[in-house]
């Protein structure tokens, strides 16, 4: 290994390593001052420390996409109110809080253990639905596709797993039915073994029979948020970008111009 290498290396280990002791140093005072300070109300003892040491922040962290995406898609059922809704391994956290607004019927390739109120999980393999063709009304699927076939969550490795299931997704997707969808968009590519990002004209071509209705990207610059039917240039420019596409199926099938 180059000399350089390893002396930068062992730097930045000094320099995180300075950064954790200073770090232990402020909360071990902290809790010294706060244990004087509490009464036998609620006691603060040591044997009961949990030292939380990132979270002294000067604005709240969160993830991105997690939050934007599952966001996007409440607003757009909100306003299609279904009488029922189907999701194919989105987030749990979208799941359970729609479900408070319409029942949901969640499908995990690994099922969860979720139990609420107007909301059923089971499993299911997204490269073969065991719905009937045009049978489902309202569906989503998102940050989802981009995994299936790379093995990560134990599926069989497939090339073109992702392929298979925007086929299933569309041949379940009934006549007028709307499919929300999620995926990463930009440079297009696998990031072994963890995710593909895609071209908007990618997505595009792997749901060549339905209609887009509706199109936001979150940029890698997240600061102005959520942006409606942004360009494709824009979109592939992004590192990794995400788009939420709201693709509705025609009444009568027939490819996109």
């Amino acid at each position: 290994m180059n000399i350089f290498v390893r002396a930068l290396r062992s730097a930045v280990r000094r320099w995180r390593a300075g950064i954790r002791f200073r770090a232990y140093r402020r909360e071990f005072s902290t809790y010294a001052a706060m244990s004087r300070r509490s009464g036998e109300r609620l006691a603060v003892r040591w044997e009961d420390h949990f030292p939380q040491l990132g979270d002294r922040t000067v604005k709240t962290a969160f993830d991105p996409h997690y939050t934007y995406h599952p966001a996007w898609a409440a607003r757009v059922l909100a306003a299609e109110r279904p009488a029922k809704h189907v999701d194919i391994s989105s987030s749990l956290q979208f799941v359970a809080m729609v479900s408070a607004f319409v029942p949901v019927d969640f499908y995990d390739y690994r099922p969860a253990d979720l139990r609420l109120s107007q909301l059923s999980t089971a499993s299911a393999d997204l490269t073969r639905l065991a719905f009937p063709s045009d049978s489902v009304r309202s569906l989503s699927c998102m940050h989802t596709i981009e995994h299936v076939g790379l093995g990560r969550y134990g599926d069989p490795l497939d090339p073109d797993g992702d392929l298979k299931a925007a086929r299933e997704l569309t041949r379940v997707l009934a006549p007028g039915g709307l499919l929300i969808f999620v995926t990463p968009v930009g440079r297009p590519r696998v990031c072994f073994n963890a995710h593909r990002v895609y071209a908007h004209k990618q997505v595009l071509e792997m749901f060549a029979v339905l209609q887009v209705e509706r199109f936001s990207l979150l940029p890698d610059d997240i600061s102005g948020g959520l942006i409606d039917d942004a360009p494709e240039a824009l979109v592939d420019a992004q590192e990794y970008g995400c788009g939420c596409f709201a693709f509705r199926k025609p009444m009568s099938l027939a490819p996109r111009a």
